[in-house]
């Protein structure tokens, strides 16, 4: 069995060499090796220009004034708004509940009562203290009239009982007055906590409200960003604001992408201990009024994006993050070939960057994704590749290229 299968193995390796031989002939039956050709790259020339920078921050509409509507007189509520319900607006002196008036009209009405008998009761003081002089003198009597004769603390007591009628008569018509509870100023209301019917107690929480001519955003800032914008700050000393405060567009994405024009109008004395950043309060003045019908109100609690301008740069170096490579590097065109150069960035948002050094004007960067290449493979512009491919006037084509791949391997 052996013998048979061995002449059969020699046939089969035979074969194998022969057409290894045929379709691989020695070195030197073949011609020169081909050349390896360069990277095809596209690139753009640093220049130092004018550049404001834009800091991307985000936060959570907040609004300036918000208080709890508390009564301040026990009662019946008897009459509601149609306006005082969650959401609804109201301006500044409009009347929001009622409670029921009656025991204090009818205490208005003995606080006057009393006020009247306080004033009876002085006038008869006086006119016995006159009456008490004309007989000190009738009486041949000298000198100045004792205050005991005279009545004096008499009239006096009866002076403090008409003040103290008077204080208990407005203090009536306060209580009265507040059975009509109104709006301190104009706003919207956050939430809503008593019904019609529902008895009330003084200090009785009605409801949270918040004031429509001011709505705010807290706004978190990175270190990276403190030298790039003109914070406004305060001192001790000196509480004045720059005029120019730093604009801010807030994006809203709540139903359609809209926008809102704000100001930083203010920085926090203290750095967060939670996310160690320092934030600044932008405000967005009469979001609700006219000029905004068209877009979908704003609403308290809501995350936005802002977008606050920043310093402009006289000369500054930006390139795109794109080129960036592990946030250390680029790659630069040079003497034929692309060159590993180290950068530091200045500050960068997520599109771009802002060298402060390793580039100067007139380096060609390269704008290719690379990849992993080690520094100094050559490379070629890809215009010039496509203009080198062009067919010549016979109508011929130039000859082919290999191309090698991005992470600097040859493709075959």
């Amino acid at each position: 069995m052996i013998r048979r299968i061995i002449p059969v193995l020699l046939i089969v390796v035979a074969g194998v060499a022969s057409y290894v031989i045929l379709n691989n002939p020695p070195q030197l039956g073949r011609g020169a090796p081909q050349r390896v050709a360069s990277l095809s790259i596209d690139v753009d020339t640093i220049s130092a220009k004018p550049y404001s920078v834009t800091i991307d921050s985000y936060g959570k509409l907040q609004p300036r004034t918000e208080g709890e509507l508390l009564a301040q007189v026990s009662g019946q509520v008897v009459w509601v708004n149609p306006a005082f319900r969650a959401g609804g607006f109201f301006e500044e002196g409009d009347e929001l509940l009622r409670i029921d008036d009656r025991d204090y009209q009818a205490e208005l009405a003995t606080q006057e009562a009393t006020l009247m008998t306080a004033y009876q009761t002085l006038s008869e003081e006086k006119a016995r203290s006159a009456q008490a002089k004309a007989d000190w003198k009738r009486l041949g009597n000298g000198g100045k009239i004792p205050d005991l004769v005279a009545r004096a603390p008499q009239v006096k007591a009866a002076e403090a009982t008409v003040a103290s009628a008077k204080a208990a008569v407005a203090q009536a018509k306060l209580n009265l007055e507040r059975t009509h509870i109104r709006a301190p100023y104009a706003g919207r209301v956050l939430s809503k906590s008593v019904a019609l019917g529902q008895i009330i107690t003084t200090s009785t929480s009605l409801a949270t409200l918040y004031a429509v001519d001011v709505i705010e955003v807290r706004l978190p800032l990175q270190a990276r960003d403190l030298a790039y914008i003109d914070l406004p700050e305060r001192y001790r000393f000196n509480d004045k604001v720059a005029d120019n405060l730093p604009s801010v567009t807030l994006i809203s994405t709540l139903v359609n992408k809209e926008e809102w024009k704000g100001e930083v109008v203010m920085t926090e004395g203290a750095i967060d201990e939670d996310s160690r950043q320092l934030y600044v309060i932008a405000q967005i003045t009469d979001p609700y009024g006219e000029g905004n019908e068209d877009k979908t109100p704003l609403k308290i609690g809501q995350y936005v994006q802002a977008k606050i301008q920043g310093k402009t740069l006289e000369r500054a170096i930006v390139i795109p993050n794109r080129v960036i490579y592990q946030g250390t590097y680029v790659y630069v065109f040079e003497n034929d070939a692309v060159t590993r150069r180290e950068v530091s960035i200045a500050w960068q948002n997520e599109q771009e960057a802002i060298i402060a050094s390793g580039l100067v004007e007139g380096d060609t960067i390269v704008t290719t994704a690379l990849g992993q290449v080690i520094s100094g493979t050559p490379a070629q512009l890809r215009s010039q590749e496509q203009e080198g491919a062009r067919p010549n006037k016979t109508g011929g084509r130039p000859e082919a290229r290999s191309a090698v791949s991005a992470t600097g391997g040859q493709a075959q």
